[in-house]
């Protein structure tokens, strides 16, 4: 049976620690939506439609061909619901990651009862989208935490 999930974040950028989950995630489902989510109440430091083609690139790098990256305004479990998704992939670097993940969980069955929350271990625990755009602002080096196709992204929206 094919079981497709989606990876949901507002991937502001996608890091090495995002790649690592969808690996897993790749391996596990036929298909997964990594899915960038936009809050028309906040602003985004990196442009969605060019993080996409970034996320695009380092999937494809990776070859890996079961993922397909979207970029989507409204909820997460509606978007699954409309696309016969059952399972959302989410990604605990720490205690504190699931705690707040298992409210979002809560959430999202009351809104999609069939939508089931799966979580993998981030292998690296200490990187995060906001940890990047810090260095990012501070001149920093941050290649080792982002991959090679969303630094390229990173330095031309910058430019």
């Amino acid at each position: 049976m094919a079981e497709f999930a989606v990876y949901p974040g507002s991937f502001d950028p996608f890091t090495n620690g995002h790649m690592d989950i969808v690996k897993k995630a790749a391996r596990l489902f036929s298909r997964v939506y990594v899915l960038i989510g936009v809050n028309t109440e906040k602003k985004r430091a990196y442009d969605a439609e060019k993080m996409k083609a970034a996320i695009e690139a380092a999937i494809a790098d990776e070859g890996i061909s079961n993922c397909v990256v979207c970029v989507h305004t409204g909820l997460t479990a509606a978007f699954a619901e409309q696309n016969g998704i059952r399972y959302m992939v989410r990604g605990l670097r720490n205690n504190l990651d699931y705690n707040y993940e298992e409210n979002i969980a809560e959430v999202n069955k009351l809104i999609n009862p069939a939508l089931e929350t799966v979580y993998f271990r981030a292998d690296h625990a200490a990187v995060s989208s906001s940890m990047v755009r810090e260095l990012r602002l501070y001149g920093q080096d941050a290649s080792n935490y982002v991959p090679a196709a969303v630094l390229a992204c990173l330095n031309a929206c910058e430019a």
